[in-house]
Order: C-alpha cells, then structure tokens, then sequence
C-alpha cells in the first residue's frame, strides 16, 4: 500500500477534524464519533460525491482484509 495512503490515515486517526479541516471537509465537531452522521452530512452538503463515498467504501474493505485477524 501506497506509504503516503497509510500516512494520511495515521494522521485522520490521531486527529479527524483537523485532518479533514486540511483538505476542507468541515465536520461538526459533535459527528466526529459517528461515521455514520459524518458520511450523511458531508453527501448532503455537497463536500464528497456519491462516487466519492463509494471509493472509500471499496480503499476500507481492502484495508480491512489487509487487518491481522
């Protein structure tokens, strides 16, 4: 995997908001434990597209079949 994917994801995990905030995806702060309310609310502002969220979904199956078990 792409050492630059893995960093960005490392950072997204150590602090959200403000990753998200870098690439100017804004996120009330009150979602920020809710994967869920973020996608709902960034597809109904217009900040990602359908085929956006569909990517992402794909790049997390993929990482999640790279997990140790």
């Amino acid at each position: 995997m792409n050492n630059n994917i893995m960093q960005m994801f490392q950072s997204f995990m150590q602090n959200p908001a403000q990753m998200l905030a870098q690439r100017g995806i804004n996120v009330p702060q009150q979602m920020m434990n809710d994967p869920n309310a973020i996608m709902r609310h960034l597809m109904s502002t217009g900040q990602i597209s359908q085929a956006q969220y569909n990517q992402a979904q794909q790049m997390a199956q993929q990482y999640r079949g790279m997990m140790p078990r």
